[in-house]
């Protein structure tokens, strides 16, 4: 992310996007392959269609698995899906003639939510992907190949007082219009009966929705589809070019804005109480500056979007914030007050007989004059879509202003989309979070074999994990194989000695502008020496205590004021990885074993004033992690060795295995198992303790 994003005076173009086919390789697939090919190149371009957006279909030949006769099935997008990334099982499969036949259960608009319970007895060869709402739109046209989007540029036109006439400009009758009509059976009949009244048009623009165009061939759908776009773009950014977006510009970029929203965040993050916590995400792109720092900011944003995709992920509205009272608690508290007052009054005004229970009245979207766009979810992914869709909103109100006035969606039709009971009904079928989703962690010594399983097991329950290690290129290595196998959202890496004030600064600094805080420090950053005590030089022994003792101390210090934010939601937990020798003294080890101990009495002393505010400090006390750890492959290991009078290779693996009190091995995956225990909930009750996990040693009992 470009934490210093150059914005111009003049408005941000459309992109204009042009055909990526492939006849070669569209030459050896076979019809389902094609629209599958059809559809990732549309939602793979994002000047094309949002992600998770837009749905294709296609009327294909196929034979009846009972009755071994040819049959017409639509394919077609499922529900959830995304056309960019999804695979052939992500389609939908229905019998056209089936499909076609239920008409005759359709009385009127009242029906849509019934139509769609007849969805699944259309289903051919026993699918079991869910057929999507928008169905109907192309199960009733009579076109091979139909294509619905919703780009930008397309829904800049929908969403504008003048983007009827704008229509009839661009295409010249060519393309028709249909006045606002939620998704559903309904939409479906009025665009099929409007197709038959106007032979001659080849797509259709849906106020508020996008546009649906057909073809009789894959390539010629989509060239079709992304020529429209063009177009649209082509129109929308001459008018653009007469005048300056949103009224020009009133608020420049604030140089600081980095450094001002890593504050901020985990400040709303703390106010934002509720069944769960949130995650945030942060950008200053060219189109949240643009539009924070405009004149016509505040009237426009109070209207909320229009697309029902980026109503879905935004809200009814965002919350905005006055930049020169960011530092101002009381004024945050307020402001989130005053949203969560908004959005009870708007689902008190809005609500059906049979609408589903209110849900979090907590803002999705905060903008902030200057500094850019801030969005908080459940969970990180979510998090930076709404921050996505959001700034395809922006784009939308641009263009459409450029061309009339910008119309947002009704309240209440909002509301009926919000609180859909077939959209509840969804949300309900979807699986419960895992236990870490919402918390952030920052792992010290994040590139090492103790630091790296701790940050892994805390993501594999939910957790969003940011690495920190002295070592750049090892911990980009580790961060670069976690992105890979757990996603790049929850993942972050930052360079940071330890014993650097201003580094761990910065560490926690970058924590809170990606994910929105903190609830989580494993401090594990961590070094290992032995010497007699007539060979410690000053320089070592302080080395040690740099590391382990005033390191720890650093890093407690500055994730300190982020812990204490989240006291309102269940409190924070601070893991020290400790050692045996903290509790057990060892020969030849002093200022290690030393710095060991000052950093355990330090946890202890933690836990007495972190109590207070939620926040709880243990320790976890590990021996002998030799495989996979970084401190056993330096010196460490030889000199351990050497004061047991052994070899430094198998033999003093078998020595610390079998000096054990339970004879096994103690590896990075059995600390962090213990280190997440003490992270979770379960743990809850729990502070000021120390956890062995040294496979038994009589001398490190701590009781």
């Amino acid at each position: 992310m470009n934490m210093q994003t150059p914005i111009s005076s003049a408005a941000i173009p459309f992109a204009v996007p042009t055909s990526r086919w492939d006849e070669a390789h569209a030459a050896t697939l076979t019809p389902a392959e094609l629209l599958l090919y059809r559809s990732n190149l549309l939602g793979s371009d994002l000047t094309v269609t949002n992600f998770g957006g837009g749905n294709t279909s296609a009327k294909l030949m196929e034979v009846d698995p009972l009755t071994g006769a040819d049959t017409q099935v639509l394919w077609v997008k499922g529900s959830g899906g995304d056309i960019g990334s999804m695979k052939l099982d992500g389609f939908s499969t229905l019998y056209q003639d089936k499909l076609l036949a239920l008409e005759a259960h359709y009385s009127g608009p009242d029906d849509d939510d019934k139509m769609v319970g007849y969805l699944p007895h259309c289903t051919f060869n026993l699918n079991g992907r869910a057929a999507s709402i928008d169905t109907p739109l192309h199960s009733l046209l009579p076109f091979a190949h139909v294509d619905h989007v919703h780009p930008d540029a397309i829904i800049a036109l929908a969403a504008s007082s003048g983007g009827e006439a704008a229509t009839k400009a661009i295409w010249g009758g060519k393309i028709g219009w249909l006045p606002w009509k939620r998704p559903g059976y309904t939409l479906g009949v009025q665009l099929r009966d409007f197709v038959r009244a106007n032979p001659g048009v080849e797509g259709v623009m849906l106020a508020g929705h996008g546009i649906i165009c057909w073809a009789e061939t894959a390539r010629d759908c989509y060239e079709h589809t992304v020529a429209l776009i063009a177009d649209a773009a082509n129109y929308l950014n001459a008018k653009m070019a007469e005048k300056p977006a949103f009224g020009g510009q009133k608020v420049a970029p604030n140089p600081d804005r980095a450094a001002i929203a890593a504050d901020l965040m985990p400040r709303l993050r703390g106010l934002m109480t509720g069944a769960r916590r949130k995650l945030g995400h942060y950008s200053d792109d060219a189109e949240a500056l643009e539009f924070t720092g405009s004149a016509e900011f505040l009237a426009l944003a109070a209207l909320g979007t229009s697309c029902p995709d980026h109503f879905l992920r935004t809200k009814i509205a965002p919350l905005t914030l006055a930049p020169e009272r960011l530092k101002d608690d009381a004024y945050l508290a307020e402001k989130i007050a005053d949203y969560r007052a908004m959005y009870a009054a708007y689902y008190g005004r809005c609500k059906r007989r049979n609408s589903p229970a209110m849900r979090d009245a907590n803002p999705v979207v905060v903008l902030v004059p200057g500094v850019g766009r801030i969005t908080f979810a459940t969970d990180k992914t979510t998090a930076r879509l709404a921050g996505e869709f959001y700034g395809n909103a922006i784009n939308v109100m641009r263009g459409a202003e450029a061309i009339g006035d910008y119309i947002a969606l009704d309240e209440q039709e909002a509301f009926d989309i919000e609180y859909w009971l077939l959209e509840e009904a969804k949300l309900q079928r979807m699986a419960a979070p895992k236990p870490m989703v919402g918390r952030i962690a920052l792992v010290t010594g994040g590139a090492g074999g103790i630091g790296a399983a701790t940050a892994a097991r805390l993501i594999a329950e939910g957790a969003c994990v940011m690495l920190a290690d002295r070592d750049a290129t090892a911990v980009q290595a580790v961060y670069n194989g976690f992105a890979k196998r757990f996603g790049k959202d929850v993942v972050r890496a930052v360079a940071c000695d330890v014993t650097d004030e201003a580094q761990v600064a910065a560490a926690f600094e970058a924590c809170a502008r990606e994910f929105g805080g903190l609830d989580i420090l494993v401090a594990n950053a961590g070094i290992a020496s032995s010497a007699p005590i007539k060979e410690t030089s000053v320089a070592l022994w302080r080395r040690n205590y740099d590391v382990l003792a005033e390191g720890y101390f650093l890093t407690a210090r500055s994730a300190w004021p982020l812990l204490e934010r989240m006291k309102d939601q269940g409190g924070t937990s601070v893991v020290f990885i400790g050692s045996k020798n903290a509790v057990a003294a060892a020969a030849g080890a002093s200022a290690y074993a030393s710095a060991k101990a000052a950093a355990n009495h330090l946890a202890r002393c933690l836990a007495l004033e972190g109590a207070p505010a939620g926040i709880r400090v243990n320790v976890v006390n590990p021996d002998a992690v030799i495989k996979g750890s970084r401190i056993w492959d330096g010196d460490w290991r030889k000199e351990r060795a050497g004061t047991h009078g052994i070899d430094a290779g198998e033999e003093l693996e078998a020595h610390y295995r079998n000096r054990s009190m339970l004879k096994r091995d103690v590896l990075p995956e059995d600390i962090a198992e213990a280190a997440y225990w003490l992270a979770s909930d379960a743990s809850a009750k729990s502070t000021g303790n120390m956890i062995n996990v040294d496979a038994g040693n009589a001398q490190a009992f701590t009781r």
